[in-house]
């Protein structure tokens, strides 16, 4: 007979407070999905109301999201920021996406796994501190009822990836190996040995159904996103800014690197071929012949030089 666990059912998602200065995560969780009560961006009058109804929608998920993929808060609010900024900055772009809450998610999670942040040593040293000082391995018939941060982080980025977007976002196997880039077979591979892994930290998965480990996951998921502070994100129009700001600063320093290479193409034709032809051309006494180096007395005179 196949046992199930007892989990509490997760909770609702909540729309992120839109204020115009950013304040720590708190109240209602949003959940690791996208807000359902505010409108679609499509009802948008504008391009900039449409940018802002995806970043109130989205924004408070993805930072979760992003912490569960990094374990690390600073980083994944800078990921959500980064991925907004792209966003805006190619909106023309992700507007007419068919799904541009992917298209940012992707960004997010693309700079968030980033090998370089994955290196730094200052990482390392806070992952190993979060993970020393959570919860013990216990699932959710023992007294903790969660899932330790080093259940997730001991994953390989790309089961990370799979999990999350399959089981924690609900995702299909087919979308989920879209938007990470992998084939289906990859993807259904990547997801069993994840959830085989996690068995190691929650032994009641392993005497689930199948069918209903997914289910099981997300709350896990959900619980160990709950468990931690996360830093408030600026409001939307803050990350428009910094987008323009980004733009106008790429197009400055083009120009610049523009000029400079004309100004070389320049002083490069003015001190050219013609201007070196006759620097070697040597003066000589008027009334007397030119001797060529290839005529006798020229070749006289060198051997003699």
């Amino acid at each position: 007979m196949t046992e199930t666990l007892s989990i509490p059912a997760p909770a609702e998602d909540a729309a992120p407070e839109a204020a115009e200065h950013a304040e720590p995560a708190a109240g209602p969780s949003p959940g690791l999905t996208e807000a359902a009560d505010l409108p679609r961006p499509a009802v948008a009058d504008g391009p900039a109301e449409a940018f802002d109804l995806l970043y109130a929608r989205l924004a408070g998920p993805l930072l979760r999201q992003t912490y569960l993929l990094t374990g690390d808060r600073t980083l994944a609010g800078r990921a959500v920021r980064h991925a907004f900024r792209q966003a805006w900055e190619r909106w023309p772009e992700v507007a007419v996406d068919r799904d541009p809450a992917g298209w940012v998610r992707t960004a997010a999670y693309d700079h968030a796994l980033s090998p370089w942040h994955r290196l730094d040593p200052r990482r390392r040293a806070a992952r190993r501190e979060d993970a020393g000082s959570g919860a013990g391995r216990t699932g959710p018939e023992g007294s903790g009822g969660g899932l330790p941060p080093e259940a997730l982080l001991d994953l390989p980025p790309s089961y990370r990836r799979t999990l999350l977007l399959h089981d924690g976002l609900g995702l299909g196997l087919s979308e989920t190996a879209a938007e990470s880039e992998a084939s289906t077979a990859a993807t259904a591979a990547r997801l069993m040995h994840a959830r085989e892994a996690l068995a190691e930290y929650v032994p009641g998965l392993r005497r689930v159904a199948p069918d209903r480990r997914g289910e099981i996951i997300r709350s896990l998921l959900e619980k160990l996103a709950d468990a931690e502070s996360l830093p408030g994100l600026p409001p939307a129009r803050t990350a428009r800014d910094g987008s323009e700001r980004t733009v106008r600063l790429r197009t400055g320093a083009s120009f610049g690197a523009t000029t400079l290479v004309a100004a070389a193409a320049l002083l490069a034709s003015l001190t050219g071929p013609q201007a070196h032809d006759s620097a070697r051309q040597a003066p000589r006494k008027a009334g007397v012949p030119a001797v060529s180096e290839s005529s006798p007395g020229g070749q006289q005179d060198r051997a003699a030089g």
